[in-house]
């Protein structure tokens, strides 16, 4: 190949041909070795296709991998009923797989800790424990019965040149029963992997036979560790499994009496210990009597709930897992996809297959026999060796016969061959003085029965293979018990199980918080917290768990997140300096994102998470008087954070004190009260939601919605400009002191929150009227609040809302 590049004159193409500036950049680039780049295309992908095909997938008929199905191949070969050792059974398997003793070694124990196919005697490991297997010159297998009894026939066996010629190994083992879902197989190959679960074995061949009647069936894993599973996502194979272990509480102590499949008793307790380090769980102590049966023995710190120690280790540690199935296998040489339903059919499919074409080998056996029997006796009972003495050749011999068989055609079922004529003169002389025709007739009458036995269940297959898969179900079902229990578990929630251990601390003055904080406002948390921040404009926010130091500026509130606060909020608007208040929740929200807990230029006043308190409110009035003012929270209405709330004074507020707490009997009388008036008030607001969709419908969709009427749609006259007010001083909040009969300190600290379902309150749009008449300048200290703000800016009359 030579290396040098052809230059092509420019004049020599067409204008259109010449290729871009880019594109000549890019193969320069490349370079000229795309015999280097074929070649490593070419190899790549044969590399991958051998690994898919020839070392991580199973086949999905026999459910054996290429090294799995050479060990059973190979014990096949040498099987003598008695046990091999294992290094004799390795050494046999490398005449067939060419990758060494280290992994047809790891496969073996692997397939012989199934307990299926292969009888095991010494120490194979333990897959409770996780304990290796001792060397392989120290251990010893043979093939099961059962092994022996469904795997292998060689008459039905396609074989192939193994990968060095010097043998013969079978392309897959004709195996009568779904071994793929019982044995459940892992591997990762080229751009896939499988992980299928292995399944009971009388659940299989239940499945099976619900096949061949056409019923339904459901199947499920199941594992020799035992534990308890959640299969509501299997889907059939293809989603995902739950396992939990099985977890006694004696007492004080939990023991754990059986583990999830994927984890050994090793790992387990590493991952309690891991756990506990990181102070997830409570745990004095840990012990491990695990040998034949799983015995864990964990003892929680004094005074832990035990119950707690539970879910925090179902929640935290291997206790329970979640394993995502994803059943891909080799299908006629290629990868596919397949449910645990379709493998079911195909392997019920290829048992109907294999036992016809067993049942079709014995007929031809049977009547290879029945031919030979009958053959013999009409030889022997008409002296027709006679014939032969005088034959000097082997063709005189042939004819001689030939002909003296020829008037007994009607008694056989097919021609006489010079075969069977060898085999009648290979019949030693003493079997004509000795020839029983009474033994041999009943023989043949056998061989009869045998024949019109075997027609029979050729003609009812079906029912052949149900009586089939029966008695494996009474000779081997009983060795296979379900050993998982199938349950509907609950979703921990891990707010609740989780340890407040973490202490998040906040820094008032210079704004800051975290975990490293030092500092006497302290909230105990743990890592599934949510914190709300909350300004004094009414910004609030939710974050996740601060780390050890964040800025987050002057906080008016700080707390932990809780959907289920409602809060009591006054706020004042800054322009009119007016005090509105209401009740408001937290619900939805976006970590990190800003929302507003009051409308825009208005400044808090209050915000407590305790919204069944009563607040004295101080109006200072024109001439500086002060009169009190009796505020219920749970007389405001309930609106979202955003919305603005009831009109409470117009006065300026010198300060805000905590008066009480409210009676569970004073809280229920309110909402009693209340329910009727917000039904009142939502009958009311659908005509006030219809005029503000007015508003908002674009003017291409204006005409499905009526006009309004000529008094609504006059424009509304300009307000007259007012003089600016001084701004007013912010009125002293008192904090309520611990009510003595119910002290909360804990809900003090609990966080807000907002209902993500409530609709905005929607105001209706004041009328026009045609002569505004002025407010009075003179204002009486002594008015009412319901005088003050009988018709308010927004049109809204305070007796609607109840008060």
């Amino acid at each position: 190949m030579s290396d040098e590049t052809e230059n092509i004159e420019p004049e020599a193409l067409d204008p259109e041909e010449i290729p871009d500036e880019s594109a000549v950049a890019a193969v320069r680039q490349r370079g000229s070795n795309e015999y280097f780049r074929a070649m490593m295309d070419r190899n790549f992908l044969e590399y991958a296709s051998y690994v898919v095909k020839d070392r991580a997938i199973p086949d999905v008929d026999d459910g054996l991998k290429p090294v799995q199905r050479r060990i059973l191949w190979s014990l096949y070969k040498i099987d003598d009923g008695r046990t091999h050792k294992a290094a004799n059974v390795i050494g046999n398997t490398m005449h067939f797989h060419p990758h060494g003793d280290a992994s047809i070694g790891d496969a073996l124990v692997v397939l012989a800790n199934k307990e299926y196919f292969i009888t095991k005697q010494g120490n194979f490991g333990n897959p409770l424990t996780g304990s290796p297997a001792a060397a392989p010159r120290y251990i010893e297998c043979s093939l099961s019965p059962m092994g022996r009894e469904v795997l292998f026939n060689n008459d039905i066996t396609e074989f192939v040149d193994s990968y060095d010629g010097r043998s013969k190994e079978p392309v897959v083992l004709p195996v009568k029963i779904p071994s793929l879902l019982m044995l459940g197989s892992d591997g990762i190959a080229v751009g896939m992997a499988t992980r299928i679960m292995p399944h009971n074995f009388n659940e299989l061949l239940n499945a099976q036979i619900s096949e061949l009647r056409g019923e339904p069936f459901e199947l499920y894993p199941d594992f020799q560790q035992g534990g308890m599973m959640d299969v509501s996502e299997y889907q059939d194979g293809n989603g995902k499994i739950t396992l939990r272990a099985k977890i006694d509480i004696d007492g004080r102590k939990l023991v754990i009496r059986e583990i999830p499949a994927t984890t050994t008793s090793e790992s387990l307790i590493a991952s309690i210990e891991k756990a506990a380090e990181k102070n997830k769980i409570k745990i004095a102590s840990v012990n491990d009597y695990t040998t034949e049966k799983v015995e864990i023995e964990i003892v929680p710190t004094r005074g832990y709930d035990p119950e707690k120690t539970r879910q925090a280790l179902f929640m935290y540690t291997d206790c329970s897992v979640s394993i995502s199935v994803n059943l891909t296998v080799i299908r006629e040489s290629r990868p596919a996809v397949m449910s645990v339903s379709e493998i079911i059919k195909r392997n019920t499919q290829k048992l109907l297959e294999y036992l016809k074409r067993e049942l079709e080998i014995e007929l031809g056996k049977q009547e290879d026999l029945f031919h030979a029997k009958t053959l013999a006796q009409i030889f022997f009972e008409n002296r027709i060796y006679k014939r032969i003495e005088e034959c000097g050749s082997q063709e005189e011999e042939y004819v001689e016969v030939h002909s003296g068989l020829a008037p007994f055609r009607e008694l056989l079922r097919r021609d006489v061959t010079d075969e069977d004529v060898d085999k009648l003169l290979a019949l030693p002389v003493r079997r004509i003085s000795r020839f029983d025709i009474e033994k041999n007739q009943r023989e043949i009458a056998e061989v009869l029965a045998k024949m019109d036995e075997i027609n029979k269940n050729l003609g009812s297959l079906k029912q052949f293979a149900i009586r089939y898969l029966k008695s494996l179900l009474e000779r081997y079902g009983a060795m296979y018990p379900r050993r998982t229990e199938i349950e509907r578990l609950e979703k921990i929630d891990r707010t609740v199980a989780a340890l407040n251990n973490i202490k998040v601390g906040w820094d008032r003055k210079n704004g800051y918080i975290g975990t490293a904080i030092k500092s006497d406002d302290t909230i105990a948390c743990n890592e599934f917290d949510r914190f709300l921040c909350v300004t004094k404009e009414g910004v609030y926010k939710v974050i996740a768990l601060p780390p050890e130091k964040l800025f987050v500026g002057k906080l008016y509130d700080f707390r932990k997140y809780d959907a289920s606060t409602e809060f009591g909020v006054i706020y004042r608007e800054a322009k009119s300096g007016k005090y509105y208040g209401k009740r408001s929740s937290i619900g939805g929200f976006i970590l990190d994102k800003e929302y507003m807990l009051c409308p825009a230029k208005c400044k808090l006043e209050l915000l407590t998470p305790r919204s069944d308190a009563v607040y004295t409110l101080f109006e200072t009035g024109a001439r500086g008087k002060t009169a009190e003012k009796e505020q219920n929270l749970m007389e405001l209405p309930v609106r979202t954070p955003k919305a603005r709330g009831l009109l409470i004074t117009g006065k300026p507020l010198a300060k805000i004190t905590h008066k009480r707490y409210l009676t569970p009997e004073e809280v229920e009388a309110l909402r009693a009260v209340a329910q009727p008036a917000d039904r009142e008030e939502d009958s009311e607001s659908d005509e006030e939601m219809t005029e503000e969709i007015r508003e908002e419908i674009p003017a291409e969709t204006a005409g499905e919605v009526p006009e309004p009427t000529p008094e609504e749609a006059a424009p509304p006259p300009e307000p007259e400009e007012e003089p600016a007010e001084e701004e007013q001083p912010e009125p002293a909040v008192e904090e309520p002191p611990e009510p003595s009969p119910e002290p909360l300190p804990e809900e003090e600290k609990e966080p807000l929150v907002l209902d993500a379902l409530a609709d905005e309150p929607v105001r209706k749009k004041p009328k026009p009227k045609a002569k505004p008449q002025p407010e009075p300048a003179k204002e009486e200290p002594e008015e009412t609040p319901e005088q003050t703000s009988g018709n308010n800016e927004f049109g809204m009359i305070q007796s609607e809302f109840g008060f």
